[in-house]
């Protein structure tokens, strides 16, 4: 390091011009004189490093990690956006606007048959990264909207281009991180995302891979999801004026089991034919059926041959998995796991 003396000009000529015993160091008794010490600033070695993901790996703060004693509810698709009155508010003024442009493009965003040019990976493969985001996404408490478009972003991509099995994780990863930095406030970094995957890649190659799913994808991110028309159809039960306490809790609930039963269906490749409209219907109907509640019918437009096809298939994949259901919902939400059946 470079220290700095920081004495002035006039000082040090001061200094080589005349040698008086004050200035030498040398007192009038022959000793030597303490000299004063003037305070010395060091140089400052300034280390940039490129972000991960966004300015906080500039600062070197990553993300806090989650503690299992913060709440009993394990993160995810448990949220309580109900619980305030803004919410409803705001869908009573912008709602429908913002239901009928999502609605256009869902078309655009649909990947039916994304894996049809992908010659080392098939559905199975697929549940498996899947079923695997899942859990990650609650690890980080990221939101169920950050997980909806990276499932989405996964396809689109799979669509368009061949991927090799042994980088399937990496596209996984890739797409979840570029979901949370459309999505999330603090999105995981790099490095914690890698960690996940006992560092078998590298930072090089998942920045690769970003830049090139962003070409692929034309930097069109912003595709409608499931979790939006779970939301909107959860508002549009509220009744009208002023909602109580009792309708707001019992429509977030649903909402909560509607979204579980949402994030079952997005590991299945068969549902990937359906749009998500038409999911977030069928998932709203199962969950009012589980929990006991009046059935609230809702087309949105759909034929009623379509909507039965799509009912059936998700009342077929709640039966077979509700060890998997029993584990995963909150204690405070009661559901009747058994006594309902298909129709």
């Amino acid at each position: 390091m470079v220290e700095l003396d920081l004495i002035s000009p006039q000082e040090r000529k001061r200094g080589r011009g005349d040698a008086s015993p004050a200035s030498t160091g040398m007192g009038s008794t022959g000793r030597t004189a303490k000299r004063t010490r003037y305070p010395r600033h060091r140089k400052q070695v300034l280390e940039l490093r490129s972000g991960d993901s966004g300015v906080c790996d500039l600062y070197d703060t990553p993300s806090p990690t989650p503690s299992p004693r913060a709440s009993r509810v394990p993160p995810g698709p448990f949220d309580s956006f109900l619980s305030d009155r803004l919410s409803l508010q705001n869908f009573r003024d912008y709602g429908e606007d913002c239901y009928l442009f999502n609605k256009s493009l869902e078309g655009r965003f649909l990947t039916a048959d994304c894996l049809a040019n992908q010659p080392q990976l098939n559905a199975k493969s697929r549940c498996k990264l899947v079923s695997w985001l899942i859990p990650v996404h609650r690890h980080f408490c990221l939101g169920f909207e950050s997980l909806c478009l990276a499932i989405n972003i996964l396809d689109r991509f799979l669509s368009c281009t061949p991927v090799a099995c042994d980088c399937f994780q990496l596209v996984g990863v890739t797409s979840l991180l570029i979901a949370c930095k459309q999505v999330e406030t603090r999105p995981p970094t790099v490095k914690q995302l890698l960690a996940l995957c006992c560092d078998a890649f590298s930072k090089e190659q998942l920045r690769n891979l970003e830049f090139m799913i962003l070409l692929k994808l034309g930097f069109h991110l912003g595709a409608p999801t499931i979790n939006f028309f779970l939301q909107h159809y959860t508002l549009m039960r509220m009744p009208d004026g002023d909602a109580s306490v009792e309708d707001l809790t019992g429509g977030t609930k649903t909402l909560n089991v509607a979204r579980i039963i949402a994030e079952l269906s997005m590991a299945d490749y068969a549902f990937n034919c359906y749009p998500p409209s038409l999911m977030a219907i069928c998932c709203l109907t199962m969950a009012d059926r589980m929990m006991g509640n009046e059935v609230c019918l809702q087309t949105g437009g759909y034929s009623p041959d379509l909507l039965h096809e799509c009912k059936v298939k998700v009342c077929l994949l709640v039966s077979l998995n509700r060890s998997c259901l029993q584990c995963i919902l909150p204690s405070d939400i009661k559901v009747d796991l058994d006594n309902w059946q298909c129709s």
